[in-house]
């Protein structure tokens, strides 16, 4: 395993066998988003898009929680909104960079990415989760929108990444009434892939996370592509791209070694080629 500097004691990163682990370390504020938590994610993604390295991004949380997004108290200190001596033009755009570089960045890279859950996630930090491919808690840990207790109508792609999950009329409920969602609803509704015991959480991402890193990377970058595009797109479209993908993929390296591997009656070996 070898950590990789991120600039901030905020965010903590390490790459082991193909996976990349970055832990949202503010554990004293439920790992609430700072300014430096949110720059070094964005840096870290970008990297970890075009690292060859990295087969798969875990995003997970120190401590007892996940993320409990904006970090509120530092909120009650600025009457506008705004950071710094930023206008308000400023500050929409400076969210908006910041939205694309993490969560956007998180659903639409090229490699699959996984949220582990061991304790609650709320507001951006829900987002956060829902933006990655798949998502692990701990039985003990919760989702909650939380955005009317507190004022705000939601960002970092909640909204999208909710209403494409689990519906459009159960995701206005829970942004319109901020409820808490546990862990087993949370399994019921589509939110989370798996739940598991707090103390088996670690083993069972680990699990997962090395599966993913060790298949044919290849494959998955143009199946999550026909994945994403299929949410808003027509069939056609994802017909179409699913045929070019397709027919790229059977003269991978990687497909050759699996069809190899299903007449020889062993698993695969991939490459990433």
């Amino acid at each position: 395993m070898a950590a990789i500097d991120t600039g901030t004691q905020d965010l903590l990163a390490d790459l082991d066998g193909g996976v990349l682990t970055l832990t949202l370390n503010r554990p004293e504020a439920r790992n609430a988003m700072s300014a430096a938590m949110t720059a070094a994610l964005a840096d870290r993604l970008a990297w970890a898009e075009l690292e060859p390295e990295v087969k798969c991004v875990v995003l997970t949380g120190a401590g007892k929680g996940f993320c409990a997004g904006g970090d509120v108290k530092s909120m009650a200190s600025r009457s506008d909104g705004t950071v710094g001596d930023n206008t308000i033009d400023g500050a929409i755009h400076r969210q908006r960079v910041n939205q694309r570089a993490t969560s956007g960045k998180l659903f639409a890279m090229p490699k699959p990415t996984i949220a582990a859950l061991p304790g609650p996630a709320a507001g951006a930090g829900l987002a956060l989760a829902l933006a990655c491919d798949l998502r692990i808690m701990a039985s003990t840990a919760i989702m909650t929108t939380a955005f009317a207790r507190v004022g705000f109508s939601g960002d970092y792609g909640g909204t999208y990444f909710m209403t494409q999950l689990i519906g459009s009329a159960k995701a206005r409920e829970l942004y319109f009434l901020s409820d808490r969602v546990s862990a087993d609803e949370a399994l019921r509704l589509g939110l989370t892939n798996w739940v598991c015991a707090p103390e088996e959480l670690a083993a069972k991402t680990r699990e997962v996370a090395a599966r993913l890193a060790a298949g044919p990377t290849v494959a998955y970058r143009y199946m999550k592509e026909n994945l994403n595009r299929a949410m808003a797109g027509t069939a056609d479209d994802c017909l179409d791209l699913e045929a070019t993908h397709h027919v790229h993929c059977g003269q991978t390296a990687d497909h050759k070694e699996a069809a190899k591997a299903f007449v020889e009656k062993r698993e695969p070996v991939f490459s990433g080629r």
